[in-house]
């Protein structure tokens, strides 16, 4: 059976964080739930919850930095990276453990917003993330 409860977020990249994210917002309700200015190593970038759990994580890159031909399957690369959900911290904390256990890429725990987030690698080398919701 599995850990996961579904999909929590996709993360995608844009040139434009504030037209994007004004779209999402104007047609489908989507609110912004958290907000980071650039910083040291991290774009600037928001989450937009669009309900029954989703997210929308948008990350915002220069134009020229934005890889592939999104009217293109197999060519769409401002799809960043996706995120597992699972239910809880000590579910997150175990998935760590066994992230590891096999070798695994993995960060650290954080919170980003109202989530908790741990980042790590698949065997492909794909950037991959696992989140909880957060208790106040």
């Amino acid at each position: 059976m599995p850990i996961t409860t579904g999909f929590n977020h996709v993360a995608t990249v844009t040139a434009d964080l504030d037209r994007l994210a004004r779209f999402y917002s104007d047609v489908f309700g989507g609110t912004v739930t958290f907000e980071m200015e650039a910083r040291g190593d991290h774009p600037r970038m928001v989450i937009l919850d669009l309900g029954g759990g989703a997210a929308l994580n948008v990350i915002e890159a220069p134009a020229d930095g934005i890889i592939g031909d999104r009217g293109r399957p197999g060519g769409r690369g401002p799809i960043d990276h996706f995120g597992l959900a699972v239910d809880s911290l000590t579910t997150l904390e175990a998935t760590r453990d066994r992230l590891r256990a096999l070798g695994a890429d993995t960060g650290e725990i954080q919170r980003l917003g109202t989530e908790w987030s741990l980042f790590f690698r698949d065997p492909d080398g794909m950037e991959l993330e696992v989140c909880c919701h957060a208790e106040h």
